[in-house]
């Protein structure tokens, strides 16, 4: 069909290699060329640097996204690109600013994250119907585009762990003048600026 991608090939291609290539797939979705959700998972992995709770957001957000994927590729749901696209950069704004001035409890900032998780899936799925997928590998390819979206996920919230750690040992009472207001300042910026020009775009 035109404008999609097409994955099929010649041979049929055997479900370990569809799989492993939707992997790949989706793990280069996130990261690095989908610097909206890179940036919203960085600014909920700078929310907090006690494992369970962060455990707790990632929880919230993969869910929440492998359920509006999972549903969109189905036909279950569908939402406009113009309302989810300008929701997404602004979840990456709210989510900056709340490591600024918030001081909610775990429970409803994973709320929170959930709900935008939700319109991330729906980011994920517009982007994985792209490519034009075979009835009979649309379930594997579904599941490994998801594992490499998990994968990247994991890979970003350990970077960010790993340096929130080395900050606040290095600066035990300014880790966060040092690292998480600064860097959740820019992110916000970056989301806010993406939001006005996907609105008006």
């Amino acid at each position: 069909s035109s404008g999609k991608i097409a994955i099929h090939e010649s041979e049929p291609i055997n479900v370990r290699q569809k799989l492993l290539q939707f992997i790949s797939i989706g793990f280069d979705h996130v990261a690095p060329l989908g610097w909206d959700h890179l940036l919203f998972i960085v600014g909920m992995a700078l929310s907090t640097f006690l494992l369970k709770r962060l455990l707790l957001l990632v929880t919230a957000f993969t869910v929440a996204h492998t359920l509006t994927l999972g549903m969109a590729m189905y036909g279950l749901i569908e939402m406009p690109a113009n309302f989810v696209e300008p929701v997404i950069a602004f979840s990456i704004s709210y989510v900056a600013i709340e490591n600024i001035f918030g001081n909610q409890s775990i429970m409803r900032k994973s709320l929170i994250v959930f709900l935008f998780g939700l319109i991330h899936g729906l980011g994920f799925a517009s982007m994985l119907k792209n490519f034009d997928m075979e009835p009979d590998s649309f379930l594997v390819t579904l599941i490994g585009f998801n594992v490499g979206v998990e994968l990247a996920q994991i890979a970003i919230v350990i970077c960010v762990l790993l340096t929130v750690l080395i900050n606040k040992k290095i600066f035990p009472n300014h880790y966060r003048q040092v690292l998480i207001i600064p860097v959740s300042v820019i992110i916000s910026i970056i989301g806010f600026w993406w939001g006005i020009e996907r609105v008006i775009g």
